[in-house]
């Protein structure tokens, strides 16, 4: 895309645009098709066994043994509903949730749920920041502080695979987590766990005593972002239009679904069942992830068993930064409709992690981590409601979904599902806020004060957005805009040529109404020129082929026809650079048109910077008169 402008006109803005539509799935091979189809669930399932599981889980089982077991079942059947639905939406209606909302609900709800949104990411990737950094402080003893510093490098690691292709970054994330798995199973088979324990565990009991615990896994284990990138995820794979096509993808990414997340429990079990094997066992309390890579080694009577976990919270941390990653950019581009330089993107969330890392680690030393491990899962739960209600909403919905809306068992279930893990997640947020109201002393009232406020404000959002009526957003055809021409035109020098360059916003329009309608007055030719920045664009060039490069391709063939029946003659350029102003003043000196047509979105500064500057070159460059067009409102570039 050119820099600086929001994306879209005539055609939604894709999820991931950059790997949109490009895994086949049309195999005629059973496990063939079957392979095409794994893989967002793998890349979802990371979430569900980040560093924040391992605290709680670590908790549970050292706390109340086998006991909880059952919480980790239940929680699952839950994480594979949602995340099913999930899927299923962005594979039927080609949106993902994030822009589900956005063409439904009013921008300034939006923009809250944005908000709420990039918080729980950024807490999210508190978490891994602080499992990488326990990890290399255990394994290679680097100071905590230096550690947390040195996540800040894998920001490379996450641009890097992403350039690669999703299915890159897919077997990646599949490679970390068998290393996971590959590590518990070791460590389960030393500490020799108690088999009619465990099958006792996973009957459903719970006391007074374990119930905040289990309120702390479950919310844990349901994340709220993970809704957003699954949704975003399976529309990397090339499905069809049919009914019948998003059917069998529908059924396929179930099974990816229920393979991939049963894979998360399993470890998510096996950290449990180890920390009940060994802690329980022998009575030991542990409150923190590094005592209990301190007591692995003693109680298992090996070094091996604390190494093993030392290297698996690594993979934990490294897998889970690179969806949160994933999940920023869906969130962002979904709710507002903007797109920022991918670094820049990556950069800030890592800064705005590491930050309150590092003012815990500096001020409360080690023992700090946990307690910010918990805070971070607090303000995962308090965003969850906000994801699940609309998801529900959605695919209940038979005008949106048509006839894959969710029929009454499965409508029921998630309504179910949401009602307990709401309830559940809200409770907990409460009693952690009375503990920060108990341990404040006398600045209680503050903090109970403060704290309702916001929690006003947030019910609030949660009540408006399950009680609104479901309103379809309009989707009408590109129109030309040619009413919006004054008939009283200034008369112009005659031009032959006039050259508009798009960038698929709602500016295009504009520009090619006034376009147009000089064109039809003056009897000019009109060249239509879109420049491709993405990365399949900049490695390839005119070879490349992704889904936006052919989305771009028939946007251009859907205006030729329209301006075709106005009787004008148009040609069409689609070039490919990372610098589209180096390529329009080229194309522009090749063909040498009399005018040039170009769209603005009044931003400059420090946003020139972020999203790139495009008419100012072109304009001190060329020696052509340009028609700079401008939405009455200012827009945000995407």
């Amino acid at each position: 895309m050119i820099p600086g402008n929001p994306v879209s006109a005539g055609e939604a803005p894709k999820s991931l645009a950059e790997v949109h539509e490009t895994v086949r799935t049309d195999h005629v091979s059973y496990w063939r098709k079957m392979l095409a189809f794994a893989g967002p669930a793998y890349l979802v399932s990371v979430g569900y066994m980040d560093p924040g599981n391992w605290a709680t889980d670590l908790d549970g089982g050292a706390h109340f043994g086998y006991q909880l077991l059952w919480v980790l079942v239940m929680s699952n059947a839950m994480a594979v509903l949602l995340q099913s639905l999930a899927s299923k939406l962005g594979i039927v209606t080609g949106r993902d949730l994030a822009q589900a909302c956005r063409e439904t609900y009013p921008r300034r709800v939006n923009v809250a749920l944005w908000f709420l949104c990039e918080i729980a990411i950024v807490a999210c990737d508190l978490a891994e920041v602080l499992g990488a950094a326990i990890a290399l402080n255990l394994l290679f003893h680097i100071p905590l502080l230096a550690a947390v510093l040195i996540t800040a490098l894998d920001t490379l690691l996450v641009l890097a695979l992403q350039k690669l292709g999703i299915r890159y970054l897919e077997a990646f994330v599949l490679g970390l987590i068998v290393v996971i798995a590959m590590c518990f199973c070791a460590e389960i088979f030393m500490a020799k766990p108690d088999a009619v324990g465990v099958l006792a565990g996973l009957i459903p009991r719970i006391d007074g005593r374990s119930l905040y615990t289990a309120v702390a896994m479950l919310g844990a284990t349901v994340m709220p972002h993970n809704l957003y990138l699954h949704s975003a995820l399976v529309q990397t794979r090339r499905i069809g239009r049919s009914v019948a096509e998003k059917r069998t993808a529908v059924r396929w990414n179930v099974v990816d679904c229920v393979v991939a997340l049963n894979g998360a429990m399993f470890i998510n079990g096996a950290i449990l069942i180890l920390a009940a094997a060994t802690f329980f066992r022998a009575h030991q309390d542990v409150t923190e992830i590094q005592q209990a890579y301190l007591l692995l080694a003693p109680l298992l009577g090996t070094v091996m068993a604390a190494k093993l976990f030392g290297i698996a919270l690594f993979c934990s941390g490294q897998s889970s930064t690179l969806t949160g990653t994933m999940a920023g950019q869906i969130v962002m581009e979904g709710f507002l409709n903007i797109r920022v330089q991918p670094w820049l993107r990556r950069l800030v969330t890592r800064s705005l992690a590491i930050v309150p890392a590092i003012v815990v680690i500096w001020l409360m030393g080690n023992q700090g981590t946990f307690r910010l491990l918990i805070l971070s899962q607090v303000v995962l739960n308090l965003q969850l409601p906000f994801a699940i209600i609309p998801l529900l909403h959605f695919t209940n919905d038979p005008q949106r979904m048509g006839v894959f809306a969710n029929g009454r068992k499965l409508r029921l279930g998630g309504w179910i599902t949401a009602v307990i893990v709401v309830g559940l997640n809200l409770w907990l947020a409460g009693q952690t806020m009375a503990g920060w109201a108990q341990a404040s002393g006398r600045f209680a009232p503050l903090v109970w004060g403060f704290s309702l406020l916001v929690s006003g404000g947030m019910f609030g959002l949660l009540g408006w957005i399950t009680l609104q009526p479901y309103r379809r957003p309009s989707t009408s055809a590109i129109t030309l805009g040619l009413e919006s021409i004054s008939a009283e035109l200034i008369a112009a020098p005659h031009y032959r040529r006039i050259l508009v360059t798009l960038d698929h916003s709602t500016l295009d329009r504009l520009a090619l109404g006034h376009a147009a309608g000089l064109a039809a007055q003056h009897g000019a030719r009109l060249y239509l020129l879109h420049v491709e920045e993405g990365v399949t664009s900049q490695v390839y060039g005119p070879e490349a082929s992704t889904a936006e490069v052919e989305a771009g391709r028939e946007y251009l063939d859907s205006l030729v026809a329209s301006l075709s029946e106005m009787d004008l003659e148009v040609e069409t350029a689609i070039l490919h650079s990372s610098r589209p102003r180096k390529e329009i003043v080229k194309y522009a000196l090749e063909i040498r048109p009399d005018l040039v047509v170009m769209g603005a979105h009044g931003h400059g500064g420090l946003k020139d910077l972020i999203f790139g500057n495009t008419i100012n070159p072109v304009r001190h460059r060329l020696n052509i008169p340009i028609l700079v067009v401008r939405s009455p409102e200012p827009e945000i570039r995407n």
